[in-house]
């Protein structure tokens, strides 16, 4: 099966991104496909560059973009809601003046298009958080 899945919450409020995140691996050991994870609400602070939680916590922000590496798995951000919380991708950084790309590696940014599309293109979507 082919699936798609929405995060909405940050991984410091609750542990649906984790939960996630393990379903997702549990999937791909099962030979499922996943064709998309889409970042929504305060779901988008996993896709911070600059997270650092403390040592003895996981870096789940580094685990999505090795996940997203390994298995190419499409990993979406949505523009409103980064904007709103100040995460920006190097060619909006620029146009609103600032100086930083402030996305992890295997993260992008898009809009709700792309939300859309992942309902279209997968077999179950499921929401996280």
């Amino acid at each position: 099966m082919k699936f798609s899945l929405q995060i909405n919450s940050s991984p410091y409020q609750s542990n649906a991104g984790y939960s996630a995140y393990l379903f997702i691996k549990a999937l791909l050991t099962e030979g499922h496909e996943v064709f998309r994870v889409f970042f929504y609400h305060d779901g988008i602070y996993h896709a911070f560059k600059y997270n650092t939680p403390p040592d003895d916590e996981l870096d789940l922000s580094c685990q999505w973009s090795v996940l997203a590496k390994q298995h190419n798995i499409d990993l979406v951000v949505c523009i409103s809601a980064a904007q709103r919380r100040g995460l920006l991708c190097a060619d909006e950084a620029t146009r609103q003046g600032k100086q930083d790309n402030d996305v992890a590696d295997g993260f992008r940014i898009s809009g709700l298009g792309q939300l859309i599309e992942a309902t279209l293109e997968a077999d179950r979507f499921i929401v996280f958080g």
